[in-house]
């Protein structure tokens, strides 16, 4: 074992959850070796084509990544490991945070078709996939942002992609929205925490009554602007928001989060052409800071 593959214990845990090896033709064989390689390269941003011989065919690996990546099992194995610690009350459900990274897109991140890409027939269009490939262009050049909901012990439990320019404010819903953590007994899942913390950047009259809606209760700071013109509507402005400060003092959380994410290489800059593919990457990132709790 190799540093950075999969532990005995990490290959437990994920193996019940990986689609079925031995189909004709041995198309999904050596899954733990293939993985490894994928994470590899996660880990150390190296091109696909100067992954180490010893997890074999550099295309293998590639394709197996963009294939999950394309049709959301990624997804879904995120979701069952995150269905696992719940089980096991590894999740903590008192306090959510939600924030945003950007990442610096490699030049040859750049360059893709504005379309989508081919693919057979029979296949529909790859999940998250998105016709401006979530990139914009800033001052420094390209990049694109991470929206991202961490739990109390700093790994994510949904996460979004989109142009670096993006706001915040608007992506808080669907972050929000992407929370689905099954019941090991089934029933609904859940998807709603018992407590949200953000940064004023959050701080919206649409956020704060979504949030009321679903009786979720949230600590965001006013900023001067919105407090300045609530105040001078007089009693049609509204009551003022609530603020704890102590609460608020769990938001570091997150930002520890998105520390742990950037610690992978192919995270931290995106080597990615297509928005589905890095989605995949920060996904797989996501799955691999739950399996070493």
């Amino acid at each position: 074992m190799g540093r950075g593959d999969l532990t005995n214990t990490e290959w437990t845990r994920l193996k019940p959850h990986l689609p079925a090896t031995g189909q004709r033709g041995g198309r999904w064989t050596s899954h733990r070796k293939v993985i490894n390689g994928v994470l590899f390269r996660l880990r150390t941003g190296v091109p696909w084509r100067d992954l180490p011989p010893r997890f074999g065919s550099w295309k293998t690996v590639y394709e197996r990544h963009r294939r999950w990546s394309a049709d959301g099992t990624w997804d879904r194995i995120l979701q069952a490991v995150q269905t696992d610690a719940d089980a096991d009350g590894r999740i903590d459900w008192s306090m959510v945070s939600v924030d945003s990274t950007s990442c610096r897109a490699h030049q040859h991140a750049a360059g893709a078709r504005r379309k989508a890409p081919r693919i057979p027939k029979k296949r529909s269009t790859p999940r998250q996939h998105r016709p401006d490939e979530g990139l914009g262009r800033s001052r420094g050049g390209l990049t694109c942002k991470i929206h991202l909901a961490g739990e109390g012990g700093r790994r994510p439990l949904a996460l979004l992609i989109t142009p670096g320019q993006w706001g915040d404010a608007p992506q808080l819903i669907p972050v929000l929205e992407r929370i689905r953590v099954a019941r090991p007994n089934g029933g609904h899942p859940r998807t709603r925490p018992d407590h949200l913390g953000g940064d004023k950047a959050y701080s919206s009259r649409r956020n704060r009554r979504y949030l009321r809606r679903r009786h979720i209760k949230h600590t965001i700071p006013e900023p001067k602007d919105q407090r300045a013109n609530r105040q001078r509507r007089g009693s049609k402005g509204g009551r003022p928001t609530g603020f704890d400060t102590t609460l608020y003092k769990r938001r570091n959380e997150v930002e520890r989060t998105i520390n742990r994410l950037k610690n992978f290489r192919a995270v931290a800059t995106r080597y990615d052409k297509r928005a589905y593919v890095f989605h995949g990457t920060v996904t797989l990132a996501a799955i691999r800071l739950w399996l070493r709790t």
